[in-house]
């Protein structure tokens, strides 16, 4: 069992017999009344999201995830390919389960696949890369009296805001979870 005081992203739990992932949530203790916890969650089979305010005290039971670590192969345009480590086996995804980790992750790279009764429904890049910017624009001089930043696409596509001293072809390290540069790479 898990309590409503207990959420965090991506913590899984059951309602009405139906997995469901929290997104968002928010511990509120207002200055009358009883605190409670905002939610933002999302039924992992159907996909549809819904807020709800839980008193902490709520018990829910755990919904049972499986992980996987695989590796991404390539995407046919429609569909992501992901292989199984230790049996090679080939998994196609659908775009709406690979979106905010396909923007992170290379050919080859591994990432944390999540099924539900055999079932995928979400795909985690790990939660720190290196990835080579491919296209910015240059930094300009005299322009360093505040934290400016500027727009910088790297290898996958994704688009990341950096520092005004980096440069195109330079290794970042940025955060998945946020999207967010955090420094260079050696």
């Amino acid at each position: 069992m898990i309590y409503a005081s207990d959420f965090r992203k991506g913590v899984t739990f059951d309602i009405d017999g139906e997995p469901h992932v929290v997104l968002e949530f928010q511990h509120v203790k207002p200055g009358k009344g009883a605190a409670f916890v905002r939610t933002k969650y999302r039924n992992i089979l159907t996909g549809a999201t819904r807020e709800e305010a839980f008193n902490p005290a709520d018990k829910f039971p755990k919904a049972h995830i499986d992980h996987k670590q695989m590796q991404y192969l390539y995407s046919d345009g429609e569909l992501y390919y992901f292989m199984d480590q230790e049996t090679f086996d080939q998994v196609p995804i659908p775009y709406d389960q690979v979106e905010d980790a396909i923007k992170f992750l290379r050919e080859n790279d591994v990432a944390m696949v999540k099924f539900y009764k055999g079932t995928v429904f979400l795909v985690e890049a790990p939660n720190f890369v290196d990835l080579v910017v491919t296209e910015t624009e240059p930094g300009v001089r005299g322009d360093t009296a505040t934290n400016v930043t500027k727009a910088a696409t790297v290898e996958t596509g994704a688009v990341v805001q950096v520092p005004i001293f980096i440069e195109a072809g330079e290794k970042i390290q940025i955060d998945t979870r946020s999207g967010e540069y955090l420094s260079r790479s050696k």
